[in-house]
């Protein structure tokens, strides 16, 4: 019925639970149980769970627990199987003395619906104690002139126990001159009285000794004994007689320790000894003589220790006048305390919802409080209240019990916390209060989504980063609180060049740092498209997006790579030629680099880093032309070296060399005429290199004798090349005779245009083939070169090894300066 009038009349349901809820606190029975005394701790007594109609799962799901109204918690609540179980030893004698009934009450709390189930426990009596005298010695003086069927009463045995387990019957010891005589009391207390059966003989038997037992019902059944010693005196014809059959004091808690209370008095017409009398308490408990104090010879009763209301309201205790013969005579003090307003009440939350939602409806219990006060009447009657404009109010529950509940509707924004304080008046004069503070907060809906400070972000990041590196972070303010304004930030799922973002950038979801997962290199991208999402905690949860653009900035990390000349792959050396008659500015060759770097990272510059004879050739610094810069002399060497460094204008800057060798000579001729001399010729600091230099002259040395050898031999046989060249109409027939020198066996070719190759006879067929020649620096049209100059083709040179079959080509080197080819066969 209430799924189907929510819809309808929801906050009618609402007051419509709440005061059924009530009506069923009101009049729920009781739940009653028994458990005996002095049980081991965890034994059972009832199943809770099945009498409140639970399974015992839901005892933890619904917060059950025991709301105990008294100081020591007796019993506990076992969750697992739903029974109600001893906490403790429980002794009934100590919790409720010698009451026929001794009952425990306390409460069952369910906090998911803030109800209170009464419960109430029986503890029933086991005999685990035995009679006990207050003395274990009695004295009875008796004059020997008593007739017989005198009474003397005796000091009676106390049993805490109830029931059959109580004090039953007491027993004398035989004896010839007494018997024993039980009197019960209104309440049921049995008195033993010594009764003389036969006269007494003081000359024939001073003393008499008997034993007195008092035994229980219980079973097992237990007993206690006390000693009597009965004194026969001579005649004491008077006993003492007390003012007052019994006496009555009224007196409050609060009286000082000290205070007199009341003094008994008893008359003995004797005289002298026998009408001495003396006071002492009979029928008192070990506790009564710990509070109270009687003085032995004036009879005054005074407190020793400070009175409580609150433990005991009522004292009656017996006592015993004796003369000194020993004639006794006993009256009852009836002592009544008057509760005095001494205690403050006490307020105790049993459950407190420390949070409130803002869109809590009205009439929702938000706490449950229990206020006792240990005075009585008027003094213990409690009042609760709170402040007032506050969007609370106090309901009572049964007993003592309040619940605190929502008056009006809360709003977060307005105030998140209320601090509310309970204040406790009982009903004393003057009253007393407590005041007990308790706090609210107001807990937050989701209803704002995260957001960030810019719609877009730019990210500036230098290539070749550390992996792992934060690069930028982002922030997203929710103003929400607690798990609603818990922002998680995360990257949008995307692919860039076919790889997921994730693999280039991370994100703490947490902190919104984000971390470049890999060392960006902007020669292969230059920036980065993110887009990062901002998702609260809250439910459902709120997100929102930002852009953020990635560039990747150049830094120079790549040296100038030299394209020309490059080096040669088999390790031979080639070299520009230079005819002896350049004029200065002669363009000998040019050294072409680049570099992958961008902006000022690529700008190249070119410079003479090293040259075997300083002054003669010069460097382009922009364009890498090598000219010469003087006129060549005669006396300058024929192999000259230059080193050339090119360097970017990066920071910090990066280069690269690159070693040329240039032959100065007007022919070919000359060059090999002086080549011996090349190989030999020593710089003017090798006479300080060490042992391993003389090593390596050496062996230059051999090779060169081995070198002119190789030409004597085939000096020998220059007729036989010479026919083999005519024959053959590949390679030399379009040359005219003015490209073409020979001396020696060694053909050269000239023209224009400087490359260099290499040959060597690995294979069995071998081919030359002529690149095509670097015009840039030249006015010479390649489109022309290839059409004039016949000698850019394939040669094949498998015939001439053919031809000389006892002569090996070990090298072929072509030597290509700006106006001859020169190609050197070995």
């Amino acid at each position: 019925m209430a799924a189907r009038q929510k819809g309808r009349d929801y906050r009618g349901f609402v007051l419509l639970s709440i005061l059924l809820g009530t009506l069923w606190e009101v009049w729920a029975g009781h739940i009653r149980y028994s458990v005996p005394e002095e049980t081991d701790k965890g034994s059972f007594v009832g199943n809770v769970a099945k009498d409140l109609g639970l399974e015992p799962r839901e005892l933890t799901e619904r917060g059950v627990r025991i709301v105990s109204r008294g100081r020591t918690q007796l019993f506990a609540l076992n969750q697992r199987s739903g029974s109600l179980i001893t906490a403790g030893r429980i002794d009934r004698e100590e919790l409720c003395a010698q009451s026929a009934r001794c009952l425990v009450n306390f409460n069952i709390l369910m906090e998911d619906k803030m109800n209170l189930y009464p419960i109430e426990v029986e503890i029933t009596d086991v005999n685990d104690n035995a009679p006990r005298f207050l003395k274990e010695e009695i004295n009875v003086k008796i004059m020997e002139n008593t007739a017989p069927g005198v009474r003397f009463p005796l000091n009676e045995a106390r049993d805490p126990d109830v029931g059959t387990n109580s004090l039953q019957s007491y027993q004398l010891s035989p004896s010839h001159h007494f018997s024993l005589d039980v009197q019960t009391g209104d309440d049921g207390t049995k008195y033993p009285e010594l009764v003389l059966d036969r006269v007494l003989d003081r000359e024939e038997e001073a003393v008499h000794h008997l034993l007195l037992t008092a035994s229980d019902g219980g079973d097992p059944l237990r007993s206690g004994t006390a000693r009597i010693q009965v004194t026969v005196v001579d005649v004491n014809d008077h006993a003492p007689v007390f003012s007052l059959p019994q006496y009555r004091v009224t007196i409050p808690e609060n009286v000082p320790v000290g205070t007199t209370l009341l003094t008994v008095n008893a008359i003995d017409l004797d005289d002298g000894l026998n009408g001495e009398v003396t006071y002492s308490f009979q029928k008192i408990t070990q506790k009564i003589l710990q509070i109270f104090q009687l003085n032995s010879l004036t009879g005054e009763l005074s407190t020793l220790q400070g009175l409580d209301y609150e433990e005991s309201g009522f004292y009656e205790m017996e006592v015993q006048a004796q003369d000194g013969p020993g004639s006794l005579t006993r009256t009852k003090v009836l002592i009544t305390i008057l509760d005095v307003n001494d205690n403050t009440p006490e307020v105790t939350v049993m459950s407190l919802s420390s949070s409130v939602p803002e869109d809590t409806p009205l009439g929702t219990v938000t706490a449950l409080f229990y206020l006792q006060d240990q005075d009585s009447g008027k003094n213990g009657e409690v009042t609760c209240t709170i402040p007032e404009n506050l969007p609370f109010k106090l309901e009572r529950s049964i007993d003592n019990y309040y619940r605190l509940v929502t008056a009006k509707n809360l709003d977060r924004e307005r105030l998140s916390v209320y601090n509310i304080t309970v204040k406790a008046t009982d009903g004393g004069t003057p009253p007393l209060s407590t005041e007990t503070c308790i706090s609210i907060h107001v807990a937050d809906t989701n209803d704002n989504p995260p957001t960030f400070s810019h719609k877009s972000y730019s990210v500036f990041v230098p290539e070749n980063n550390l992996r792992g590196a934060s690069i930028f972070s982002v922030t997203a303010h929710d103003p929400d609180s607690e798990e609603n304004a818990q922002v998680i930030y995360s990257l949008v799922e995307d692919t860039i060049q076919g790889a997921p973002v994730s693999s280039y950038v991370s994100i703490n979801s947490d902190t919104g740092v984000l971390y470049a997962l890999r060392s960006f290199d902007y020669e292969q991208f230059r920036n980065l498209q993110l887009r990062v999402t901002a998702c609260d905690s809250g439910d459902p949860p709120l997100s929102s997006n930002a852009s953020l653009s990635l560039f990747i900035l150049d830094k120079n990390d790549n040296a100038p790579e030299i394209l020309y000349p490059s080096l040669p792959s088999d390790g031979s050396t080639g070299m520009e030629l230079t005819p002896r008659s350049a004029e200065p500015g002669y363009l000998v060759t040019k050294v072409v680099a680049v570099d992958r770097d961008s902006g000022q990272n690529a700008w190249l510059s070119y410079r003479l880093l090293k040259a075997s004879e300083p002054g003669l050739f010069s460097v382009g610094v922009h364009t890498g032309e090598v000219r010469t810069a003087r006129a060549l002399q005669d006396r300058d060497a024929l192999k000259q070296s230059l080193v050339v460094a090119v360097q970017d204008h990066g920071q910090p800057p990066l280069s690269a060399t690159v070693t040329l060798t240039v032959a100065v000579a007007n022919s070919i001729p000359e060059v090999l005429a002086d080549l011996s001399s090349l190989e030999s010729s020593a710089d003017p600091d090798d006479s300080r290199l060490t042992l391993y230099l003389v090593v390596a002259v050496a062996a230059v040395s051999c090779v060169f004798l081995a070198f002119v050898i190789v030409l004597l031999a085939l000096r020998l046989r220059r007729w036989h090349v010479s026919r083999l060249l005519q024959a053959s109409g590949v390679g030399l027939a379009g040359v005219s005779a003015s490209h073409f020198v020979g001396m020696d066996r060694v053909q050269a070719f000239l023209q224009t245009y400087s490359h260099e190759v290499s040959l060597t006879a690995d294979s069995r067929k071998s081919h030359l083939i002529f690149p095509q020649p670097n015009y840039a620096d030249t006015l010479i049209s390649q489109e022309s070169c290839e059409k004039n100059d016949p000698l850019l083709t394939s040669i094949d040179f498998h015939e001439f090894k053919d031809e000389i079959p006892n002569t090996q080509v070990s090298s072929v080197s072509v030597f290509i300066s700006k106006r001859t080819y020169i190609l050197i066969v070995l």
